[in-house]
């Protein structure tokens, strides 16, 4: 063996290159002088590498001379197996020896390679300093087929393996709290989750979602709302029993594993949870927060097969959880009620495109009238559906589920297309028709609509668009704009079941309606309902001090049909005056008017003047934005109504009357009606 000056300390000469195993001999090519070690020794010196031998069954380690500078230790307290296993940090994965001593693999006479990364600890296992090093080489057997020599180089890779580390913390971790991301998360509940199979135990996954963050970020910034999340998820954390896993799910929701936890055992975590957000605000920068916990949770595998599910589960419950006053939590059930509503969600939106496909919709025509007169007036179309069958069904009950799965869009281009058809087809035609939420208040699908209009201005003048009151209420903005394009283009505009969203005078008096058309909720059984009374009497006479139309809906008797009368309400829809019929009430024109563009001719007059020239009103309201009321006079009577309405409601109903029925209650009734 040559001086520990020499960067090989072990022979590279010809007769060294004899094979360390019993194998067949291999020739060798020498090292043919000294500058050719040299520029060897040079090029592992300028590869940052320290090669070395290690004799096993002597336990004999010799280090290139270099060794000092890459490991920052000196090579004579690391000669041996024994004394190099001591430097190594407890924590290690793997060893040296282990990836050699320990292998399954044989020799087949040209070595076993091995690579490992392990910490190496230059002042020894209890010392402060620490290298990551890689060491690579190949293993040979003696004639017992066992290791003899291993030949190898180690280097140090701390910067690699901080990337490496970064990498992998990015991969699995959130940067705000430091917990697991979602993905790292899933993983593990998919593991938790096959060993409570394996074992047949329960465990649980919770979702834990911070109710008021966008309050926080609006009150204080996003950076006091990170505070939030950051000391949120700490406490959290502190009450997670150990094995437990804790994770940011997203935004403002912690995920939480609970092995072993069976639903006794959840309901007191759930608790815990939610306990550590009650007792105390937490301290920011900006403040004290108070924050609380909404909890959606699912126990496992008995509600779940997989991770994925497990996770939508969870979001489901906790979706119902924050629909409850204050912070709540919800298990996950199985439900064959929410089963079915979901069933019948898939079979109607199949149905919906099939419809849209083979052009199986339909337009039915109930009549407005005039109040004073009974003459009808316009025709509100109603959407229908033919069904496989061939039977004429209401299609009522499928807007709900076209609006969640976003299909409403096409259903209302569809009734638009079908009604300007309708007016070109029928001169004497009058037609109002609904438009979803969806459509008026989506900047990007409503031009879609106007252009069709835009497209037949020569039937416009003829066309009534409703509008419901909660929906133009929810997007202001996006509703003024819309509504004031469609009276450009010579549409009337009808705020459509008004009463519902309590709309303020300020709205009323700014948004360019014509026609308010009242819920009908309200608008039935009035001689029994002396609220009703009461309020329907308010509405009509705020329409009037606003200049605009009323139509009362959902007349079925002439009782009610009186009051209103008295009431000077300017029309009345009901099946009092006419059911929804697919018979069209008009004669057709002596060609049919094609369906094309036509931005040459004039708009007609609004709906509006002929249902005055009916009631024998022959004046036109003036537009909206000129219309400035004298509010302390014209609206005294108002008030004066509102006044006794809101005591009625504090009065409550009369002794020995039965309690009205619930906002609820009513929608139900009139989604049966509709569907009559």
């Amino acid at each position: 063996m040559t001086s520990s000056n020499s960067a090989f300390p072990f022979s590279l000469d010809s007769e060294s290159a004899e094979p360390p195993s019993a194998g067949p001999a291999r020739p060798v090519e020498a090292i043919s002088d000294a500058a050719d070690l040299d520029r060897i020794r040079r090029s592992v010196e300028a590869a940052g590498e320290a090669a070395y031998h290690w004799q096993v069954d002597t336990d004999v380690i010799a280090w290139s001379g270099n060794a000092r500078d890459v490991l920052g230790c000196d090579p004579s307290r690391i000669a041996a197996g024994r004394t190099f296993a001591a430097f190594l940090d407890a924590d290690n994965f793997t060893s040296r020896y282990d990836t050699v001593m320990r292998t399954a693999q044989a020799d087949d006479g040209s070595g076993v390679p091995f690579q490992i990364e392990y910490l190496f600890r230059p002042e020894g296992r209890g010392g402060r300093a620490s290298v990551w090093v890689e060491d690579h080489g190949r293993w040979f057997a003696g004639r017992d087929g066992r290791p003899a020599k291993v030949y190898g180089m180690v280097r140090r890779i701390d910067d690699r393996h901080h990337r490496d580390q970064q990498l992998s913390f990015l991969g699995n971790c959130d940067p705000l709290t430091g917990m697991m991301n979602r993905g790292r998360m899933a993983e593990a509940l998919g593991e938790a989750m096959a060993v409570a199979a394996r074992d047949g135990n329960s465990c649980a996954f919770v979702i834990a979602a911070i109710n008021n963050l966008a309050v926080v970020n609006e009150a204080y910034g996003f950076e006091v709302a990170d505070e939030v999340i950051v000391n949120m998820g700490r406490r959290l954390r502190q009450v997670v029993r150990t094995g437990d896993a804790i994770a940011r799910f997203s935004g403002a929701k912690f995920g939480m594993i609970l092995n072993q936890c069976d639903e006794a055992e959840l309901a007191a975590a759930v608790e815990r949870f939610l306990g550590v957000a009650r007792d105390s605000v937490i301290e920011t920068e900006r403040g004290p927060v108070w924050a609380l916990l909404s909890i959606g949770a699912v126990v496992l595998p008995r509600h779940a097969a997989d991770a994925n599910t497990a996770m939508a589960r969870a979001e489901e419950a906790l979706t119902e959880a924050r629909r409850r006053p204050s912070d709540g939590s919800v298990v996950y059930r199985p439900s064959a009620q929410r089963d079915a509503e979901r069933k019948l969600n898939a079979r109607s939106a199949t149905e919906i495109v099939r419809c849209l496909r083979e052009d199986r919709f339909r337009l039915a025509f109930q009549p407005v009238v005039a109040a004073a007169t009974g003459k009808p007036m316009f025709h509100e179309a109603l959407l229908r559906m033919e069904d496989s069958a061939g039977e004429i069904i209401a299609a009522a009950h499928l807007i709900p589920i076209a609006e969640k799965l976003g299909l409403v869009r096409l259903i209302d281009r569809a009734v638009v297309q079908m009604s300007v058809a309708t007016l070109h087809k029928y001169p004497d035609a009058r037609l109002s028709l609904n438009l979803s939420g969806t459509t008026a208040t989506d900047p990007h699908w409503y031009p879609h609509i106007l252009d069709i209009l835009a497209s037949n201005r020569s039937v416009t003048g003829r066309l009534i668009v409703e509008i419901t009151e909660t929906v133009a209420l929810g997007g202001l903005a996006e509703t003024h704009r819309f509504v004031e394009r469609l009276r450009e283009l010579g549409c009337s505009v009808a705020i459509d079941d008004f009463g519902a969203g309590f709309t303020s005078f300020r709205h009323l008096r700014h948004l360019p309606f014509d026609i308010l058309k009242l819920d009908g909720t309200f608008c039935r059984g009035l001689p029994e309902n002396a609220d009703n009374q009461y309020f329907v009497r308010s509405l009509i006479d705020l329409g009037r001090t606003f200049g605009l139309k009323t139509v009362a809906e959902w007349v079925e008797c002439e009782a009610d049909a009186e009051l209103l009368r008295s009431w000077n309400v300017d029309f009345l829809q009901g099946n009092l005056f006419g059911e929804a019929s697919l018979e069209t009430p008009w004669a057709a024109g002596n060609g049919e008017e094609p369906f094309a563009a036509d931005t040459a001719s004039a708009p007609d007059a609004t709906m509006v003047e002929p249902a005055l020239a009916a009631s024998g009103d022959v004046s036109s309201p003036p537009p909206i934005a000129e219309f400035e009321p004298d509010i302390d006079n014209e609206l005294s009577r108002l008030r004066q109504a509102i006044a006794v309405l809101d005591a009625s409601f504090r009065r409550g109903p009369p002794a020995g009357r039965e309690p009205e029925p619930s906002y609820a209650d009513l929608v139900s009734d009139r989604a049966a009606q509709a569907a009559g």
